[in-house]
C-alpha cells in the first residue's frame, strides 16, 4: 500500500508541476527542477502514509481477531 501511494502522489505532483510551470511561462530548467524535487518529495509523502494506513489497519485487525480477554485464561478455582 506504502508503494502504491508514493507510486500516485510522487507523479501527480510531477505532472502538476509541470503544468504550472508551462502554465506560468517559467524556463524548462526551473520547471524540471521543481517537478523532480515534487516528484521525490511527494513520493516519500505518500510512502509515509501508505505505512500509517498499514500499520492502522494491521492494528485493527489484530484487534478485532483477538480473543477477549476473559477468554484467554481459564478462572482459577
Amino acid at each position: 500500500m506504502a508503494r502504491i501511494y508514493a507510486g500516485i502522489l510522487g507523479p501527480l505532483a510531477m505532472l502538476i508541476t509541470l503544468a504550472h510551470g508551462i502554465l506560468h511561462g517559467r524556463s524548462a530548467e526551473a520547471t524540471l527542477e521543481s517537478a523532480v524535487v515534487s516528484l521525490w518529495l511527494f513520493a516519500a509523502v505518500g510512502y509515509v502514509a501508505g505505512r500509517i494506513g498499514v500499520a492502522t489497519l494491521e492494528d485493527a485487525l489484530r484487534a478485532r481477531m483477538a480473543p477477549p480477554p476473559s477468554a484467554q485464561r481459564p478462572p482459577n478455582p
